[in-house]
C-alpha cells in the first residue's frame, strides 16, 4: 500500500497546503468523552439516527423540540416510557414523525442503561476502546443498538469525538486508489483489513484517524 507522505502530497496537489493544514477535525481526549453525561451520549446517537437520510440542518432546527419530548434524552426516564408516550409522539408535528426512529430512542436508552451495568459510563465505554480496532466498536454500537448500521455508529462516534475512520465514498475511492483496499469493505473481515491500513498510516503520519480519513477523501479527484 501507499505511503502516508504520498497521500498527503496527492491531497496538496489537488486541494492546496492551506486547506489541508486548515482542517479542524480534532478528537476530544478521552478524559473529555468521559466528562460527558450519558444523556449527551443518547441524545448525540438519536440526533444521527433522525439526520440518516434526512437533511441534517432540517433535524438540528428541530432539535431543542426533541430535547424537549425525550426529557433531555435522560437515559432512565426515556427508557421508562411506554408505548402510549411514543404513540403520543406520533402526533406531534413539531418533530419528525418516523415510527421506528422514535422507537429506536426508547430501545437505545434502554440498551445504554444495560451497558452501563458493566460500564462505569458511556463516555468512558468509549474512551477506553481501543481506536486500532476502532471497526471491533461500530460493530459493538451495531450488536446492542438499533438503527446504528452502516455509517451511522462511525458518524455518532464522530459527533461525539471519539476518534474514527469514516468510510465514505471518497474514502473507498481512496482506498482503492493508493492499494489499501479494493472495492467496498462491506464485511467486518474487509473492515479489519482496512483497519490495518489506518493503523499504520496513523503510525506514519502522527496524525489522528478522522484527519487521516479527510486527507484519503481530498486526495482522489
Amino acid at each position: 500500500m501507499t505511503p502516508f507522505r504520498d497521500i498527503y502530497e496527492s491531497a496538496i496537489l489537488f486541494r492546496g497546503t492551506s486547506e489541508i493544514e486548515s482542517l479542524n477535525c480534532d478528537p476530544k481526549p478521552d478524559q473529555e468523552l468521559r466528562s460527558m453525561s450519558d444523556n449527551e451520549f443518547l441524545s448525540l446517537m438519536s440526533r444521527r439516527i433522525f439526520r440518516a437520510g434526512l437533511k441534517h440542518s432540517m433535524v438540528d432546527a428541530k432539535w431543542p423540540v426533541f430535547e424537549q419530548v425525550f426529557s433531555r434524552f435522560d437515559i432512565h426516564r426515556v427508557s421508562a416510557m411506554s408505548d402510549e408516550d411514543l404513540d403520543l409522539l406520533m402526533k406531534d408535528k413539531r418533530i419528525i414523525r418516523h415510527w421506528n426512529k422514535i422507537k429506536s430512542v426508547r430501545f437505545n436508552a434502554q440498551a445504554m442503561v444495560g451497558l452501563l451495568e458493566n460500564s462505569d459510563g458511556f463516555g468512558r465505554f468509549l474512551a477506553d476502546w481501543p481506536v486500532d480496532n476502532i471497526v471491533g466498536l461500530w460493530l459493538e454500537l451495531k450488536k446492542h443498538f438499533a438503527q446504528l448500521g452502516g455509517n451511522s455508529a462511525p458518524y455518532f462516534l464522530r459527533m461525539s469525538g471519539k476518534d474514527t475512520f469514516l468510510l465514505t465514498n471518497d474514502v473507498i475511492r481512496a482506498l482503492n486508489r493508493w492499494g489499501a483496499y479494493q472495492g467496498e469493505p462491506k464485511s467486518q473481515k474487509a473492515r479489519l483489513v482496512v483497519q490495518e491500513c489506518f493503523n499504520t498510516w496513523k503510525q506514519e503520519s502522527n496524525k489522528p484517524m478522522c484527519q487521516i480519513s479527510i486527507i484519503l477523501a481530498l486526495s482522489v479527484q
